[in-house]
């Protein structure tokens, strides 16, 4: 079997791995072998992250929905509910803005969903 020589190749490989790892501690940015274990593990969690970032979203849109439907007597349930019933769609992101950045707006939209209920 013939001696493989890799020459630039192999180089180019190492350096993009190297180049990735810029900014770790210690021995991480700097040798190929721990630099390419690091890099891969950030991989990794990045590409669950970003399934995960999504979930956390919802999860705070939810609790800051339930906060502002409680200040109107409504439970987030029966907020979405009557939502659903009075056919507004509405979705949980923009529910959370009304519900922060104008009060008044979600109050509106809280009655009507209580309306629809009742």
């Amino acid at each position: 079997m013939p001696r493989v020589k890799r020459g630039f190749v192999a180089r180019r490989r190492r350096k993009k791995i190297l180049k990735y790892a810029k900014g770790f501690f210690g021995a991480r940015h700097r040798l190929f072998k721990t630099a390419k274990e690091t890099v891969e593990r950030g991989w990794k969690f990045a590409f669950r992250d970003r399934r995960v970032r999504k979930r956390d979203f919802r999860r705070l849109w939810i609790v800051r929905i339930n906060a502002a439907a409680r200040v109107h007597g409504l439970s987030y349930s029966r907020l979405i509910h009557g939502l659903k019933v009075a056919n507004i769609d509405l979705d949980r992101k923009i529910l959370a803005d009304l519900a922060i950045f104008d009060p008044e707006g979600f109050g509106k939209v809280a009655a009507l969903a209580q309306g629809a209920v009742a």
